[in-house]
């Protein structure tokens, strides 16, 4: 609630900021499950929280939209969750339609204050740019000798879950150099790897999508590169077969690539996709030849 009180909000603001400090500095990061973000959207986080305690609901916006612009997960939540109280029905639906998108990559706060409601179909102004289409790639998937050469040029550990990928991919009719392109970019064949979102595992499950697909245990490598391939393969029907398009669902949600009618503009996602599509050199996904796969060596 606004401070009325210029002299009273002034102090409020100078002991919430004293306050928050120290915390800051002693890990409120960690905290607040976002000590993944680059240092400017940390910036912009806080400037926005600062900004919603002193009442200004115009600057905190603008703050918490240019951090959701970068791709962060808690911008679209506390975007989404500041909308979501004004009342107004118009600033409802872009809030739920926000909530859901960050529930969706594993927000855990958005998924609650959603509650079960149905998700908007609104994006806010500021997340509306004109976006650029990907870069397009070339026709051509890389080569398979050349994916063998790099296989076996990784650690004997790294090779080791290659080889599992490779091994279960046409088994869920995915192509094995995507499904290495998405390991490689996911965890580096790290079958340990947990991010902050609590995205476990060898092809980054997150527990939702880890139960969506019948995975009780994430770190069993198996598992979760099942879990992770039937994923994949769900989204390359879902978006027939465009590769950029089926790692920036895999990256931000289906939801999001739904929203924006493409490639999400976020930066972590383009990077993503485009080392994605670097990977695997084709613009859509080709079916995977079984015989490639099943005379090689573990």
């Amino acid at each position: 609630m606004p401070v009325d009180n210029p002299l009273l909000a002034r102090c409020c603001l100078a002991v919430f900021l004293l306050l928050s400090a120290p915390l800051h500095a002693q890990g409120s990061a960690e905290v607040l499950g976002w000590n993944d973000e680059p240092p400017v959207v940390m910036r912009w986080l806080d400037q926005g929280y600062a900004a919603e305690f002193r009442g200004d609901r115009a600057a905190a916006q603008e703050r918490y939209c240019a951090a959701a612009r970068e791709g962060s997960l808690e911008g679209q939540y506390r975007l989404g969750r500041l909308l979501w109280a004004t009342g107004v029905p118009a600033d409802h639906v872009v809030a739920a339609t926000l909530l859901a998108l960050a529930a969706q990559r594993g927000h855990e706060k958005a998924r609650v204050l959603l509650a079960g409601e149905p998700s908007g179909d609104q994006l806010p102004d500021c997340l509306k740019p004109d976006v650029s289409p990907a870069e397009p790639a070339p026709e051509a998937v890389v080569p398979a000798e050349v994916v063998e050469r790099y296989v076996a040029g990784l650690s004997p550990a790294q090779r080791r879950q290659a080889r599992l990928v490779e091994r279960l991919a046409p088994r869920f009719a995915v192509d094995p150099r995507l499904a290495l392109a998405i390991v490689k970019a996911e965890s580096n064949f790290d079958p340990f790897a947990l991010s902050a979102r609590n995205a476990q595992g060898l092809m980054q499950l997150i527990p939702e999508t880890a139960e969506r697909y019948g995975v009780r245990d994430a770190w069993n490598a198996e598992q979760n590169a099942r879990g992770g391939l039937a994923h994949l393969r769900w989204l390359l029907q879902r978006f027939e077969g465009d590769i950029a398009l089926v790692a920036a669902a895999y990256n931000a949600g289906e939801g999001a690539v739904k929203q924006y009618g493409g490639v999400p503009p976020f930066a972590e996602t383009r990077a993503y996709v485009k080392r994605v599509l670097g990977f695997y050199r084709a613009s859509h996904h080709v079916a995977p030849d079984t015989r490639a796969v099943a005379g090689r060596r573990p």
